[in-house]
């Protein structure tokens, strides 16, 4: 089983930058796939972005594309989400998701991003 625990969401204004974080469990050199999905009120869940672990591939929605991105740090079996830009629009419940194949099996609890204008 892998748990998984976002942090640093919180309150920003339009412009400025947050950066995500997502803790797991187990060794993340073991992962597949780590992603970024986020959920607005009255929305559906969407992707953010997600990175391939051991190749370092990063995939992006055109939405934050430019503006975000996403890494980790395997010594500190971390992943990461830097938000530049932020937008009104941005304002979601942040969710980190990863798997051990091509899935996301595993989901954190959520962490809040509100951005005003």
């Amino acid at each position: 089983q892998v748990q998984l625990v976002e942090s640093g969401g919180g309150l920003g204004q339009a412009g400025e930058s947050l950066r995500l974080s997502c803790a797991a469990s187990v060794r993340t050199n073991s992962l597949y796939t780590m992603g970024w999905f986020r959920q607005a009120p009255g929305k559906e869940r969407e992707f953010v972005a997600s990175i391939r672990w051991s190749a370092g591939s990063t995939y992006y929605a055109d939405s934050v594309k430019g503006r975000f991105t996403i890494s980790r740090d395997n010594a500190k079996n971390t992943g990461y989400l830097q938000m530049n830009g932020l937008k009104p629009e941005d304002t979601a419940v942040y969710y980190c998701a990863a798997g051990y194949e091509l899935n996301y099996r595993y989901w954190g609890q959520g962490t809040q991003v509100a951005v005003s204008s």
